[in-house]
Order: C-alpha cells, then structure tokens, then sequence
C-alpha cells in the first residue's frame, strides 16, 4: 500500500461522534479547503517517512480536539505543526483560521521529541478525534470497536514503515502497541497528562540519551 492508498483508507472511514481531519470540516475552526490541506500534509509526511529508516512509532491514544483534529498529524497541534514539518524537511499548509491553538500533551511531547535526533514516526491507536454526542470540541476515549478499527489501522502502517520500535504513550497505547510485539520492540512510557510529565520526560530521556544530552543514541 502506497501513503497515498493509505490515506484515502484513512477517509473513507466513518464512525458517529468522530471527526475525520481527512474528509470532514469544522465550519467553527477550518479554512475552505481543511480536509484536502490535511490530507497533503499526511501523504507527504507518510511520504518522508517511507524513504527514512524510522527509529520508532511514539503513539497516543486520540486525536485531540485542540491539536490533531485541526493539524491531522498526531500528538501535534498548531503551534508545533512548523516543527513536524521541518523534521520530515516538509512545507506544510495550516488548515486551521485564527489564532494558533495549543495543546499541553503536543508540547511536551514536542519538547522532548525536539531533542531527539532518531527519525520518529507520530501515531495514535484510534488516529480520528472522538468527541461526546453533540460536542465537538471535546474529547472521549475510543470505543472497543473504534479500537479495532485503528488497529487494523495501524498494522497497515507498520507493515508500510517498518518501524524498529514502538513506543507506547500511556496504558491505551500500551495495550494496543502488544499486540504487534512480534513486528516491533514494545517500550511503555506514562502519558505526559494527570500528573505523568515528569515520568514521561525521564523516561523518554533514558531511552535516548547515555549520560548527558550531547551523548544521543537510537533506541537498540
């Protein structure tokens, strides 16, 4: 499957309460062309990656109403939107209006990932952005069938990337990413929210670095 194949899987899919970043527009929040923007940035980034030897999959659970819903890019919200593109040695368009939105989770994740040199792939299990009935901008746990969904999902990707390592962020992530323990190195990291930064942080930093930041390593 090409990244282009991949991503008109990824629109063709349809779920109630779900926002799809690939086929679906906010009338609030995106520019005319949102969906077809976000969909260019993913095939690109997919793109990218597929001519990289990426180091690992970071995974998250959902997209987020303050940042993959409006950038369709994991774990990544407006104001870091500029950092995955230029990692991926991309130009990007935003296909969000106004002022840039932030999400605590994509900074933090940012800000390690910012001093990782190792080509990571962003993911989440369920990569659409659940929201309860008649509410957009919040957020939900996927559902067991939801899970499924991405899944399947997400064994396509691996199967496309061929990633060394997947690092789970957070239990759902974690409980989704064994199941593909045999393709891939399974590492558990907390999740960033609830308290969980400082962990995340730590542990992110003892699976990149030896003693000291200037001494960075991939994971092996």
């Amino acid at each position: 499957m090409t990244p282009a194949q991949f991503v008109n899987s990824l629109k063709a899919t349809k779920f109630d309460d779900v926002f799809n970043p690939y086929s679906d527009r906010c009338e609030v929040c995106d520019l005319e062309d949102a969906p077809n923007l976000r969909t260019t940035t993913l095939v690109k980034v997919l793109q990218a990656a597929a001519r990289a030897r990426v180091d690992a999959f970071w995974i998250g659970r959902d997209l987020g109403y303050r940042g993959g819903r409006r950038t369709g890019l994991a774990l990544t919200d407006d104001v870091h939107l500029p950092n995955h593109a230029t990692r991926w040695d991309l130009r990007v368009t935003r296909a969000t209006r106004g002022s840039l939105i932030a999400e605590r989770t994509a900074a933090v994740v940012w800000n390690m990932l910012s001093q990782v040199s190792a080509p990571i792939f962003l993911w989440n299990v369920f990569p659409f952005h659940p929201h309860m009935p008649s509410e957009p901008f919040s957020n939900r746990a996927h559902t067991r069938n939801e899970r499924e969904a991405g899944e399947e999902i997400l064994a396509e990707l691996i199967g496309m990337l061929r990633p060394r390592h997947l690092v789970a962020i957070g239990n759902d992530a974690a409980r989704t990413a064994e199941r593909f323990a045999q393709r891939a190195e399974v590492i558990h990291v907390r999740h960033p929210s609830y308290g969980g930064q400082r962990d995340f942080e730590q542990q992110i930093q003892s699976l990149y670095y030896l003693k000291a930041k200037t001494d960075q390593l991939t994971l092996s």
